[in-house]
């Protein structure tokens, strides 16, 4: 990465003073390129992420159950879904590639992609 000589240069004339907007000019210009490329870069990053907590079964109280969806922009990543009840626990986690996987996916786990994928949608709205 280039680092901005900080050192405040003396303007003495037009020829200076033309040096100085043409170093500046290349200075926009490679951290132009540097915010692109951080751009691209922050597409793949998980850029929504929503949990939900629920009760598959009536014979227990509480919410112990949960899905967790974290998506990138693309709406690639992974759900979680922690199933809960008083014998046992199951934690299943399924891939996610544009907001649809090759397993099979509960009502949660799809209220929660849904939800992450109007979220994209209305933030690019704006």
């Amino acid at each position: 990465m280039f680092l901005f000589n900080k050192k405040k240069k003396k303007i003495d004339n037009v020829e200076d003073a033309a040096r100085k907007i043409e170093e500046l000019e290349l200075r926009i210009e490679e951290l132009s390129l540097e915010i692109d490329k951080m751009q691209k870069e922050s597409e793949l990053y998980i850029q929504k992420a929503k949990l939900i907590r629920y009760n598959p079964f009536n014979e227990m109280g509480g919410d112990q159950s949960f899905t967790l969806a974290l998506l990138n922009k693309s709406n690639d990543g992974i759900v979680i879904t922690s199933i809960f009840n008083q014998e046992k626990s199951r934690v299943f986690g399924k891939e996610l590639s544009k907001g649809k996987s090759t397993h099979c996916l509960s009502t949660e786990e799809k209220s929660v992609i849904d939800e992450m994928k109007k979220y994209g949608k209305e933030n690019r709205n704006n």
